[in-house]
C-alpha cells in the first residue's frame, strides 16, 4: 500500500474513533433511537438522489437495514446512553469478530481454522478482562447492550457478505434510507412523541454538530474512502486498519471526556484486538497467492472488521 493511502486509511480510522465522542455529545440531547433515526436520515438524504440504485437484491438492503441500522446502532446508542464509556464501547464492539465467525460457521457452513479459534478464545478472554471492571462508571446493563450490539453487527456482516455490494457507499446510503422510517416508528413507540419533539425543539448547536459529523463525515466520507481503498487494495489488506478505531476512541475519550482507562482495559483491549488480528491475518494469508485479484475478489464483503460506525 502506498504511504499516502496508508495515511488516508489511518485518518479514516481517526474519524471513526472520534465518532464515539460525537455519539456521546449527541446522546446528551437526543433519545438513543431518535438519534439513530436522525443520523441515518441525514446519511440517506439527499445522497440517495445521486448515488443510483443499490446494485444488490432488495432483500439484502432490508436485512442489513434491520440488523445494522435498527438493531445494532439502537443497542449501541442505548448502551452508551445508559452509562457505557465511549472509548470502551468502541472496544467492546470489536467482539463482533467472534459473533461473525460463529454465525459464518452456523449459517454459511464456513470452516474455521485452528488459528481462528485461537484468536476467538484470546478475544473472548479480553472481553472477560474488560467486564471485570464493571461497576457504577460502567453499568453491567450498559455493557450487555454493547455486547448485544456486537452480536447484531456480526449477523449484519453475514448479510453484507451475502449481499456482495460492489459499491459500499451506495449500499450504505440505501441501507440508511430504509432504516430511517423504521427507526422513527420504533422511537415513537419506545421513546414517545413528546420526548422526541422536546429533543428536536431544544436541539443545541453541539448536538447538531455531532449529528452532522456522524452522518456526513463518519458515514458518507468515511465509507466512501474506505470503499475505494478496498476496491484498490482488497479487503484482506485494508481491514486490519479498523483495529485502530478502538485506540483512537479510547484515547479521545480519555483526553476529551476524561474517561478513565484502567490496566485491565488496556490488557483486555490488547487481547481483543490481537485475537481479531490473528483471524484477519489468517484470511490475508489465504488471499495472498492471488497476484492480480479479480474485481469480485476485491469486494468489501470479504471484510468483517471494517463496519464499526
Amino acid at each position: 500500500m502506498r504511504s499516502r493511502d496508508m495515511a488516508l486509511a489511518v485518518a479514516v480510522m481517526a474519524v471513526w474513533g472520534f465518532n464515539f465522542i460525537a455519539i456521546h455529545v449527541g446522546l446528551a440531547q437526543f433519545p438513543p433511537v431518535l438519534f439513530c433515526a436522525l443520523r441515518f436520515g441525514l446519511s440517506a438524504f439527499p445522497a440517495i438522489f445521486f448515488v443510483g440504485r443499490p446494485q444488490v437484491p432488495w432483500r439484502w438492503v432490508f436485512a442489513v437495514a434491520v440488523l445494522l441500522g435498527v438493531v445494532k446502532f439502537s443497542l449501541l446508542f442505548a448502551g452508551m446512553a445508559s452509562g457505557m464509556p465511549s472509548g470502551l464501547s468502541a472496544l467492546v464492539l470489536q467482539s463482533q469478530a467472534i459473533f461473525t465467525t460463529a454465525f459464518a460457521v452456523a449459517f454459511l457452513r464456513e470452516r474455521v481454522a485452528g488459528r481462528q479459534i485461537l484468536g476467538m478464545v484470546i478475544a473472548a478472554l479480553g472481553m472477560v478482562l474488560v467486564a471485570s471492571r464493571l461497576g457504577p462508571d460502567r453499568p453491567a446493563g450498559a455493557f450487555a447492550l454493547c455486547v448485544a450490539s456486537a452480536a447484531a453487527w456480526g449477523s449484519a456482516n453475514i448479510a453484507m457478505r451475502k449481499a456482495a455490494a460492489p459499491d459500499m457507499l451506495r449500499f450504505m446510503v440505501w441501507v440508511s434510507a430504509v432504516a430511517t422510517p423504521m427507526l422513527i416508528v420504533v422511537s415513537l413507540l419506545v421513546e414517545g412523541p413528546s420526548a422526541d419533539y422536546a429533543a428536536l425543539r431544544s436541539m443545541s448547536f453541539s448536538a447538531f454538530g455531532a449529528l452532522v459529523y456522524i452522518a456526513f463525515l463518519s458515514t458518507l466520507v468515511g465509507f466512501g474512502v474506505w470503499g475505494s481503498m478496498i476496491r484498490k487494495y482488497g479487503a484482506a489488506t485494508v481491514a486490519p486498519f479498523s483495529m485502530l478505531v478502538p485506540f483512537f476512541a479510547m484515547a479521545s475519550g480519555a483526553l476529551v471526556l476524561g474517561e478513565k482507562v484502567h490496566l485491565t482495559d488496556i490488557a483486555g483491549g490488547a487481547a481483543v484486538i490481537g485475537g481479531v488480528l490473528i483471524g484477519a491475518f489468517r484470511r490475508a494469508q489465504a488471499a495472498a497467492p492471488a497476484a492480480a485479484p479479480s474485481p469480485a475478489a476485491q469486494r468489501p464483503e470479504t471484510s468483517y472488521a471494517a463496519r464499526s460506525v
